[in-house]
């Protein structure tokens, strides 16, 4: 029997949901990290190319960082698998953005279209994984829808200047970013109460 089960014995034992509140200052830092970026495409809004690539390529590398983080830190495989594979797809974006720094405005377009559709779906499948365990998983499915919708409409039109890009790429990153610190502050509550 675990020490939250022995302190509250009529919670059923719900590992996803404890191992996620007990890091739920990894999603924190992911949704400030959002939030960060997309202040930052607004701050710059005639940002050049150039910056827009490095910017992004932060953004991708320190989110996918924090999410392989919050993977290994966890200890039930079944939650872990989500979180390492955003990670992972949020690093290779990251480092293949700083590897090829002459990127187009299209290509790199497409490519956080890719990386953005990819990291929803996954979010949405880890999502319904936890369905069973945690009350407010609709926050985890809204970013990952969010993240989803940002990557079709990019993908839908491929013609907008860098920044309009930038504009698009900064409206997302702050919702995305508040979703994901509302949920961090949601996981919060839940191991106080668990405590």
């Amino acid at each position: 029997m675990s020490a939250t089960q022995a302190v509250n014995p009529s919670l059923p034992h719900r590992p996803m949901l404890h191992e996620l509140a007990e890091n739920w200052w990894l999603i924190l830092l992911r949704g400030l990290a959002f939030i960060l970026f997309g202040i930052l495409t607004f701050v710059w809004p005639v940002l050049t190319l150039f910056t827009l690539v490095i910017l992004y390529g932060a953004f991708a590398l320190v989110d996918g960082v924090l999410a392989i983080v919050a993977a290994i830190r966890g200890t039930t495989p079944v939650s872990r698998w989500w979180l390492a594979l955003v990670g992972v797809l949020g690093v290779a974006a990251g480092l293949l953005t700083f590897l090829w720094p002459g990127i187009t405005a299209v290509v790199l377009l497409f490519f956080i279209a890719g990386w953005a559709i990819a990291a929803g779906v996954v979010q949405i499948v880890g999502a319904i994984q936890l369905r069973r365990e945690i009350d407010d998983e609709w926050l985890l499915i809204a970013s990952g829808v969010l993240s989803v919708i940002f990557g079709v409409v990019l993908l839908a039109q491929p013609a907008a200047g860098a920044l309009a890009l930038a504009f698009v790429i900064g409206v997302f990153a702050i919702v995305e970013g508040v979703i994901l610190v509302s949920l961090s502050m949601r996981l919060r509550q839940h191991s106080h109460a668990t405590a």
